[in-house]
């Protein structure tokens, strides 16, 4: 099953405009923020902050108690480790 799973953005990825490294469930990886920061300075006041993250890319923002229900409730049905292996690109879903 490929869905949206929460992450939070931990930092600009200096590496790549418009991207930003996000923490899953103690995974982190390079996303593209584009859809939720329009710039540098947009992408700066979202560190800290919970953002949707499907196919390597940044969809929506969270606050953190609904992505904190949101992973809870995933766990519970067994979906995070497989999202988890998605969003790393081990498996057959992407994340």
């Amino acid at each position: 099953m490929c869905i949206g799973i929460p992450g939070q953005i931990v930092a600009l990825d200096g590496s790549q405009a418009g991207t930003a490294w996000v923490d899953v469930c103690g995974v982190r990886r390079s996303v593209n923020i584009m859809l939720v920061a329009e710039n540098e300075a947009a992408g700066t006041a979202l560190i800290g902050h919970w953002v949707l993250v499907h196919v390597g890319f940044a969809m929506s923002r969270l606050d953190e108690d609904e992505a904190l229900e949101t992973l809870q409730l995933l766990q519970e049905m067994g979906e995070v480790e497989a999202d988890v292996r998605g969003f790393l690109g081990q498996g057959e879903g992407v994340v």
